[in-house]
């Protein structure tokens, strides 16, 4: 949320793992790799990787003259002869090489975010990128970005919470409705912000599953309650929707 209203006033923001602080089971490792969850979160449309290098070639250019630039890659998986070639290409940038680059372009496909991997000392090549010329290498997604929303809501092991919801916001659900807090009757479990929770009717049967924007605490102080109210209620405002419909997913 923090990230989509920073755009949202046109501030660009600018991520880093802070190597000093981060600790062994939280950090990412390298800033390819945080940048593909990053642009995972936010739902980019593409994420661009920048190095030192004109993209991903069959082999090192810098040691083979022979080596060709690879210009597109798609399908449901790399190939192993690209994670080979890969694996010998030392960047200058960062920590990670380009093998770590791979790692985060198929990251982000997987999330149905296209990726490029293109040479930073390019002129204007973000700005050209921007209008499809094609440079570097271009990683097409698997999916589409809501078909892999839905997978990530569908395969949490976990759904913590359930919200009871009655009979009219049900049925606005299945019309592709967001869920409000005024259709939420009760709320069971215990669960924060960005948690994958249950959504059952009237009569207890499971129809959804969705993201929550409030956790099981607000929400017990905001049923019922219309969205112009929820801001009174709790002295804060995360959205008028308790699950936006592109977070919810119906069974």
């Amino acid at each position: 949320n923090t990230l989509v209203a920073l755009l949202r006033q046109n501030v660009i923001p600018i991520i880093n793992e802070n190597d000093t602080v981060a600790t062994e089971e939280i950090r990412v490792g390298d800033n390819d790799n945080l940048s593909a969850l990053a642009a995972n979160l936010i739902d980019a449309d593409v994420l661009i990787l920048l190095t030192d290098q004109d993209g991903l070639f069959t082999a090192d250019p810098r040691s083979n003259p022979n080596a060709e630039l690879v210009q597109t890659i798609s399908g449901d998986s790399i190939p192993e002869a690209v994670w080979q070639a890969a694996g010998g290409a030392k960047s200058g940038l960062g920590t990670g090489g380009m093998l770590t680059k791979i790692q985060a372009a198929d990251l982000a496909r997987r999330s149905g975010t296209a990726c490029i991997i293109a040479n930073g000392k390019t002129p204007d090549v973000l700005l050209r990128l921007v209008v499809g010329e094609q440079i570097g290498t271009r990683f097409e997604p698997v999916v589409s970005a809501v078909e892999a929303r839905k997978r990530y809501i569908l395969s949490a092991r976990r759904a913590p919470g359930l919200l009871s919801v009655d009979s009219g916001a049900a049925q606005a659900l299945r019309r592709g409705s967001s869920l409000l807090a005024v259709g939420v009757s009760a709320v069971s479990g215990t669960f924060k912000r960005s948690d994958v929770i249950r959504v059952a009717d009237a009569e207890g049967h499971e129809l959804a599953r969705g993201i929550s924007n409030y956790d099981s605490r607000d929400l017990a102080r905001i049923l019922r309650k219309r969205s112009d109210e929820i801001e009174a209620v709790l002295g804060y405002h995360y959205g008028d929707e308790v699950i936006h419909r592109n977070d919810l997913v119906l069974l």
